[in-house]
């Protein structure tokens, strides 16, 4: 089968592409699946790179997200069966093959079905980005019917996905893009106020949206550099901030606004988060696609032999801040 790998973490351009041998027969809750789409996110590179260390198979193939067919199913299972179409992620991690191949086994505790009418290309930029935002926003943020969010970047893969989850819960939502264009594409996502910032000061707009509101309820931030100072003052009372990337990131906290407005900082990853918790997302996030008020922001697509380039685009704008990205990138890995 077709596929992409590295044998030793290093930049984009080590990726390899050629056969690499069928996976086994899917055992016990596992199924062999024919991969259409796979989604690239920031802790595959994070991987590839060496940034993130991680037990590798000899040829070790990255990516966390998928969609595809059902091609074959292990003895018990009985929730799928072949030409079912799914979705899933928590691929390429713990040593387990990722999905830039051509085909995949998984447990069946991580695959979800892809609903009717919704797209394999836009079912492959769903798993981390979506089920990232359900959980901070619910899970971990305890988001509440006409609270205010704010979320930096709403044109990202997660950000796009917070904007339309807390929009869906009757949220006012604030968010920040870095063009004209991308505001009118947060501004189509649902977004209450959608603020520019490389042309006005993020904190005044807010004060100016807020008018005489008690502040944000929730902050839910996706830079890499986030800044409590900053965002402390802008709280409501009782507010609470959400954390989710910056692995080397030591900002400062001024505990005394943080503790007499009875405030709250979350940090998490996905990853940490239950076989049953992220299928509870998935579930909601399913039923959103299906009534047509939840769509997955896809920037751009890649062809699986040009998944190089797909995770120097990725590091690009994660690591480099270079603006270049709207959404999700995806890669063709059969069709």
């Amino acid at each position: 089968m077709k596929a992409a790998w590295i044998t030793a973490p290093g930049p984009a351009d080590t990726l390899e592409f050629g056969d690499l041998p069928e996976p086994a027969a899917p055992q016990a809750n596992e199924l062999l699946i024919d991969v259409s789409f796979s989604g690239v996110n920031p802790i595959d590179t994070y991987i590839r790179s060496g940034v993130v260390a991680g037990v590798l198979p000899e040829k070790w193939v990255p990516g966390c997200d998928f969609s595809g067919h059902v091609a074959a199913v292990g003895p018990g299972v009985t929730d799928f069966r072949p030409g079912d179409r799914v979705w899933g992620g928590n691929q390429g991690l713990g040593g387990r093959q990722g999905t830039l191949a051509e085909r995949i086994t998984v447990d069946t505790k991580w695959v979800y079905r892809i609903p009717s009418g919704v797209s394999e290309e836009a079912a492959a930029g769903i798993a981390c980005a979506s089920i990232t935002a359900h959980l901070g926003l619910y899970l971990h943020g305890q988001l509440q019917l006409g609270e205010t969010v704010f979320v930096n970047g709403g044109t990202g893969g997660v950000g796009s996905s917070v904007v339309q989850l807390a929009k869906q819960r009757g949220a006012r939502v604030i968010t920040t893009v870095g063009s004209s264009e991308k505001q009118r594409i947060a501004q189509h996502l649902g977004a209450d106020v959608v603020l520019n910032y490389r042309e006005e000061n993020v904190a005044d707009g807010i004060r100016t949206a807020l008018g005489s509101d008690s502040g944000i309820n929730l902050w839910f931030e996706t830079l890499r550099t986030p800044l409590p100072k900053a965002v402390i003052p802008l709280l409501a009372k009782r507010g609470r901030m959400i954390v989710m990337a910056g692995r080397d990131a030591c900002p400062i906290l001024p505990i005394g606004p943080f503790y007499v407005n009875d405030l709250r900082l979350f940090g998490f990853a996905m990853f940490n988060a239950s076989a049953d918790e992220q299928r509870a997302a998935a579930a909601e996030i399913n039923q959103a696609m299906e009534v047509n008020t939840f769509h997955p922001l896809i920037g751009r697509q890649f062809p699986l032999e040009k998944a190089g380039a797909a995770h120097q685009l990725q590091e690009d704008n994660t690591l480099h801040g270079a603006g270049t990205l709207t959404g999700k990138i995806i890669v063709a890995v059969s069709n």
